[in-house]
């Protein structure tokens, strides 16, 4: 699967900072992937219309099992409430257990810069 493109459901106000997070899993096994990739439609439906999103994108590259996210928030709390929410919640409740390793980073640019590029992220994954 390529890359999503950036896909932005809410405009960032002038002058504001945005809230980064960038994600990288890597499943055990070539099912876990193939798991991982069909529910990533119903999560990626719910990041465009996600309250507080400002972008977001994905990577995967399923034959390797590894996916990364990129996305920008309005806040902490805006990512939070995603997360704990909609398709995404029990989509990663489910897939905990095929994960072998995840690898989280979280920064603040300001919104003039979105659209995030993925070297950076890459850069503060590894």
């Amino acid at each position: 699967m390529p890359t999503l493109p950036w896909t932005a459901p809410n405009p960032v106000p002038p002058g504001a900072d945005v809230h980064v997070f960038a994600s990288r899993f890597e499943t055990r096994t070539l099912w876990g992937a193939f798991a991982f990739f069909l529910r990533t439609p119903g999560v990626w439906r719910q990041v465009s219309r996600a309250p507080g999103a400002y972008g977001a994108t994905l990577k995967a590259e399923v034959f390797r099992k590894t996916f990364w996210t990129l996305s920008a928030w309005e806040s902490p709390a805006a990512l939070k409430e995603f997360a704990r929410s909609g398709p995404h919640a029990p989509t990663a409740r489910g897939l905990s257990g095929r994960m072998r390793d995840a690898t989280f980073a979280r920064w603040e640019v300001p919104g003039d810069a979105l659209p995030l590029d993925w070297s950076e992220a890459r850069r503060r994954l590894s």
